[in-house]
């Protein structure tokens, strides 16, 4: 039986169970259909029944990777597959797990790169990391066509040949579709973070015409280190009655369907999930033109995009929408039952494992 160690640098948390979540479950499946044995290395958080059917560990105290290394160290046990997820890539890491036992590793890139590009210093850090250890990794993974393209333009365009793309999937039978306008209510599904351009999407209803500030009604569910910093934006903006902080929550798949779009002003991301969940639940999204998002939104047919920072843009984009002159009237599920579906995802996945 082949023995896989999945390294992610991810929090496993109760009150959130999103598609990351249901994707290392069903890939945990998956793979054991497959005649593997998986353990899995988690960063944080605590073990909960959504995963009461994987062999985890939960690495609090050191970083994953060394939590890996010092099991690996003690344990004593060889793996065929080593597959990590919102690990750095191109690390020393990679050659100590390489050196120990000659296992295939793939990489999974999730993790999103800045609006403007890293800092030239960064930038020729990274090369030097691609020339010295990529190859050590013997497959990358990209979760969209940017994401691919930034692992070349970091790494070494010599990585092009073992670097290919698996999209993002969720599990759309979960989210229960908008049947309804439910006009004037938005949703942000979002880590609080500055990266995530919330704070633009605070100013831009702040400087909205009064009678449309009043139409609008927009919940924020997430969490994070801005939480506090917003909520003060907020009351200085006068705007309490127009925002709500709603924390994490795992009901996000019934929630989406009450609002008539999803924000998010985002400055980062490789391939939102938040997107797809949005859209599987009937739901167009106004977003920004960053990473993979247009790979998935056209706009005016199931969402809008405006410029990352343009707070005058967003805001008149929002005045738009509430006066009726922007409208998505068709559909926009489709798009993510055809081609972002978990049970895809899952499988091409696992499809690596088939060497």
């Amino acid at each position: 039986m082949k023995q896989v160690a999945v390294v992610c640098n991810y929090k496993l948390n109760p009150s959130r169970i999103g598609g990351m979540d249901r994707f290392f479950v069903a890939y945990d499946r998956k793979c054991k259909a497959q005649g593997c044995v998986v353990k899995w290395f988690f960063s944080g958080g605590k073990r909960f029944s959504f995963y009461k059917d994987l062999d985890i560990e939960i690495c609090p105290d050191f970083s994953v990777e060394n939590c890996f290394l010092n099991f690996q160290r003690k344990e004593k046990r060889e793996f065929d597959f080593i597959v990590t997820h919102f690990v750095e890539l191109c690390t020393s890491f990679f050659r100590e797990v390489k050196n120990n036992g000659q296992p295939y590793i793939i990489s999974v890139d999730h993790n999103p790169r800045p609006l403007n590009g890293f800092p030239i210093k960064k930038r020729l850090k990274n090369k030097l990391k691609g020339r010295l250890n990529s190859k050590y990794i013997d497959r990358f993974v990209g979760v969209s066509n940017y994401t691919r393209d930034q692992i070349l333009n970091d790494y070494g365009h010599g990585l092009r040949s073992k670097t290919e793309v698996i999209y993002n999937g969720i599990d759309t039978g979960v989210y229960k579709k908008r049947t309804e306008e439910n006009f004037g209510k938005f949703i942000v599904a979002s880590h609080l973070r500055p990266s995530k351009g919330i704070q633009d999407l605070i100013h831009a209803v702040a400087i909205l015409p009064t009678e449309f500030k009043n139409m609008i009604e927009i919940d924020i569910f997430g969490e994070g280190p801005m939480e506090q910093e917003l909520k003060e934006v907020v009351k200085n903006s006068n705007l309490m009655e127009h925002f709500n902080f709603k924390g994490s929550s795992p009901d996000l798949p019934d929630l989406f369907q009450h609002y008539s779009y999803m924000l998010q002003p985002t400055y980062m991301e490789c391939f939102s999930l938040s997107i797809l969940e949005s859209l599987a639940s009937n739901v167009p999204v106004i977003t920004t033109p960053v990473g993979g998002n247009t790979e998935v939104i056209v706009a005016g047919q199931n969402g809008f995009i405006f410029e990352a920072g343009n707070v005058l843009e967003l805001s008149k984009m929002i005045e738009e929408i509430l006066a009726k002159k922007k409208t998505i009237s068709k559909p926009v599920h489709k798009v993510v039952e055809e081609n972002y579906y978990l049970d895809k995802m899952v499988g091409d996945h696992a499809a690596l494992l088939n060497l």
